[in-house]
């Protein structure tokens, strides 16, 4: 079996990122988590705000991750944008300011370094794994698409090895298949079958 052939992607070919775009859309998911996390605090309470709790009471909560969520997709693509290279850094970067501002509502320098320095590795790390928990499983410098024909290729079972095991039939034939069966056809049987003769035109 033969191994797959890498075809580095051409760093040049780089696309630069809409920043506002997905400092927008980071934004208003996280915002709909930090709204629902907001709803679960202000269902504990003791005291019955009611439904406005959600903005007055824990609305902070929602403010903080919408703050979070834009300032980390903004960073992320803008260090992409000025670095021009797609990397595990840029998370890193974006991570560090997200995570100093979830470090502000303790008011601490302290809190803030270390707030962005752990949302930092944490977001740097996960992206260099491959953004998955089951672990870095594709490499990003191969292309897509020569990385799926070759692992056809590597994966295809030669027509003989398959005959040789399962047999011919059941819509396994080797080639000269039919050659072969006209001859097993005359010598136990005597019949000798020949291919149809082509069709004649169709006179007008």
């Amino acid at each position: 079996m033969e191994r797959a052939s890498r075809v580095p992607i051409n760093p040049a070919q780089y696309h630069p990122k809409d920043a506002i775009g997905m400092a927008l859309k980071g934004g208003a998911i996280t915002t709909m988590a930090g709204l629902t996390l907001s709803a679960v605090q202000n269902s504990l309470t003791k005291q019955n705000v009611g439904a406005w709790g959600v903005f007055t009471r824990t609305g902070g909560v929602i403010a903080i991750f919408a703050a979070m969520g834009s300032a980390f997709e903004f960073t992320k693509a803008a260090s992409a944008n000025l670095r021009e290279k797609d990397d595990s850094w840029n998370p890193a970067i974006g991570g560090f300011v997200g995570g100093a501002i979830l470090g502000l509502r303790l008011r601490t320098i302290p809190a803030v370094l270390g707030y962005g320095a752990s949302a930092a590795l944490l977001l740097g790390v996960f992206d260099y794994t491959g953004s998955s928990f089951g672990g870095y499983a594709v490499d990003r410098d191969v292309d897509h698409v020569e990385r799926k024909e070759q692992l056809r290729r590597n994966r295809r079972r030669p027509i003989q090895e398959t005959v040789d095991e399962l047999g011919e039939g059941r819509g396994v034939y080797a080639p000269g298949y039919q050659e072969r069966r006209r001859e097993r056809l005359k010598q136990h049987y005597g019949i000798d079958i020949r291919d149809p003769p082509p069709p004649r035109p169709v006179e007008s």
